[in-house]
């Protein structure tokens, strides 16, 4: 069983669109990180390079559709919708 020195909130951290990475400062000076696609498969441990700290990442998985954008919500109906009014995806 992990033992996670914090829970952190996805909208907490920094996205680089480059690299499609999650950035989250660490204690240590350096910063956890999780990807994208690891947030995709499930995954929602954010681990630091530099020291063995890990945290655990909070997150709706709707989120990662597009996550620059904190206006995007999910419609009641079930659908994901942009904030532009598109339609993204029907959810399961």
């Amino acid at each position: 069983m992990a033992v996670f020195h914090d829970e952190v909130e996805i909208e907490d951290f920094q996205y680089d669109e480059d690299s499609e990475t999650y950035f989250y400062p660490c204690p240590c000076g350096d910063n956890f990180c999780i990807t994208k696609e690891d947030l995709e498969n499930g995954e929602d441990v954010a681990t630091c390079p530099s020291c063995s700290l890990i945290i655990k990442v909070i997150y709706d998985k709707a989120f990662i559709v597009h996550p620059q954008c904190r206006r995007c919500q999910i419609a009641t109906a079930g659908w994901l919708f942009h904030h532009t009014g598109a339609v993204l995806i029907e959810l399961p």
